[in-house]
């Protein structure tokens, strides 16, 4: 018996056009967002490949699935936090959530279409690092709203926590306790990262003081070699770009025989589940994470349902003070 050819898809039709899964969507329903170019480029790849739009997934797509797609970061907790609030809020708002994460070998974009293969109504994206013109592309398809980062396209609704603020209130409190000698381990090309720099310059000055800051990165091994680099000229005190980061400090600070706060202040950011355990007490700047997330999903279940336009949405956080700083060493 002859074997059935297998019927091409839009991935194929990508591929053999050398474009993304989104544009070749966006190209087959006739919507906005594709050069006449890259239109007629996708036109061809499809029509060699004998192409043909299926039907019957076209009618499920076209019928409501009440389902709210969320790509996040697998290597980061906070994310996981927003996650649970997310579901909550969803339910009360009658609608479901599908995850997809972004992970080492999956990236953001296969997260992003996964998301849409399953019908998603409209997707919440946490920390995105796409470009904006990329997340105006998937907008044309479904309304999209970007967490945790606000400099995105003129079509995408945007949740955020104003990270100078947040800034502000921890180099307050650091001074406020007597510090002068204060660094800032920032977040590399971390999303906010740039933000949070560039307030502990501006607040640092404010207070008259000089700004230090030094290479970092979100996860733990970057507060590790950040402590390696400031033990052999101690600040006293230390402003984390995250939590995992504060963690990566206290811990390599400790192994350097140094005690935390008496010898050196540490402040994280986001106030995560792992500042709040018993053993570490990590002082830190909350995001709120139940409140971003109430939001997000608010943005998106109102923008399915017409009744609000793109909005970007700031929330000021606040700090919790536990066991990680205090005043210095006389």
């Amino acid at each position: 018996m002859k074997e059935q050819q297998r019927r091409p898809t839009l991935m194929d039709v990508a591929h053999a056009a050398g474009v993304s899964r989104a544009l070749v969507s966006i190209v087959m329903r006739g919507a906005p967002g594709a050069a006449e170019s890259t239109r007629q480029k996708v036109l061809d790849a499809a029509r060699e490949l004998g192409y043909r739009p299926d039907t019957r997934a076209r009618l499920l797509r076209s019928s409501r699935t009440k389902l709210i797609g969320l790509s996040f970061s697998s290597s980061q907790p906070f994310h996981a936090e927003i996650v649970d609030a997310a579901y909550a809020q969803a339910n009360s708002r009658g609608y479901e959530i599908a995850l997809s994460a972004v992970a080492n070998g999956r990236t953001e974009t296969r997260a992003i279409e996964s998301l849409l293969d399953l019908g998603a109504e409209a997707l919440i994206m946490i920390s995105p690092t796409l470009g904006g013109d990329e997340m105006d592309r998937y907008s044309d398809q479904v309304p999209v709203v970007s967490l945790l980062r606000n400099n995105v396209g003129r079509l995408v609704d945007s949740v955020s926590s104003d990270d100078h603020a947040g800034i502000r209130l921890g180099v307050d409190h650091l001074v406020g306790l007597g510090h002068s000698k204060i660094v800032h381990v920032g977040g590399g090309t971390a999303v906010s990262a740039q933000e949070r720099r560039e307030a502990f310059r501006s607040e640092m000055q404010r207070h008259g003081l000089e700004a230090t800051v030094i290479q970092g990165g979100p996860g733990e091994e970057d507060g590790l070699r950040a402590a390696r680099f400031l033990r052999d000229n101690l600040p006293t005190a230390v402003v984390a770009f995250n939590d995992r980061s504060a963690l990566g400090l206290i811990e390599g600070f400790r192994a350097y025989g140094l005690r935390v706060p008496a010898d050196v202040s540490v402040l994280g950011y986001d106030d995560s589940q792992m500042a709040r355990l018993s053993y570490v007490q990590l002082s830190s700047v909350s995001q709120d994470a139940p409140l971003l997330a109430a939001a997000a999903v608010d943005r998106a279940v109102d923008r399915i349902e017409g009744t609000a336009s793109p909005a970007h949405v700031v929330r000021t956080p606040h700090l919790v003070i536990r066991k990680t700083t205090a005043p210095p060493a006389a």
